[in-house]
């Protein structure tokens, strides 16, 4: 399969939400694709994030990921944070994911990032063997954690 990798413009919004809707499915959310549609635009569109989108010569976007700039406050430096990779079924083991990945290194690199910082689920033992062979280090040291917001909840 002869791949392409280049950053997404506002023209590919509804090739890349498709590819979003999928990829929140894998995450197991309902298939929303206005909501995936919205949420992809207004990241182009505000510039918010770096997404790379991977095309197959015949058979057209199998793949992308999401880059999210932020800082390193302990290293005084910016970083992304690749929050987003999704292959199609299809086109998996078939390199495409460890293009993407080579890609967002050149692309953070190019932005003038010190770092990619990236998490993904405990049973998604594939990536994780992708990651690790491409260098990519399993943080031994700090836990994270979440917190659900409601912006609505009024705090008393």
């Amino acid at each position: 399969m002869n791949i392409t990798i280049r950053a997404a413009t506002a023209d590919d919004t509804q090739s890349v939400a498709e590819l979003f809707d999928l990829y929140r499915q894998f995450y197991e959310q309902p298939a929303d694709l206005l909501r995936a549609t919205a949420f992809i635009a207004e990241r182009i569109d505000r510039k918010e994030s770096v997404i790379l989108l991977a095309t197959g010569e015949e058979v057209g976007p199998v793949g992308f990921c999401q880059l999210y700039p932020t800082f390193c406050s302990v290293e005084a430096q910016p970083i992304y944070v690749l929050y987003d990779l999704f292959v199609l079924p299809m086109a998996r083991r078939s390199g495409v994911g460890k293009l993407l990945l080579q890609a967002a290194e050149e692309r953070a690199r190019a932005d003038g990032k010190t770092r990619m910082d990236l998490t993904t689920a405990r049973a998604n033992h594939q990536a994780q063997r992708l990651y690790e062979s491409m260098g990519w280090v399993r943080d031994e040291v700090f836990l994270a954690y979440s917190r659900r917001v409601d912006p609505d909840a009024q705090r008393e």
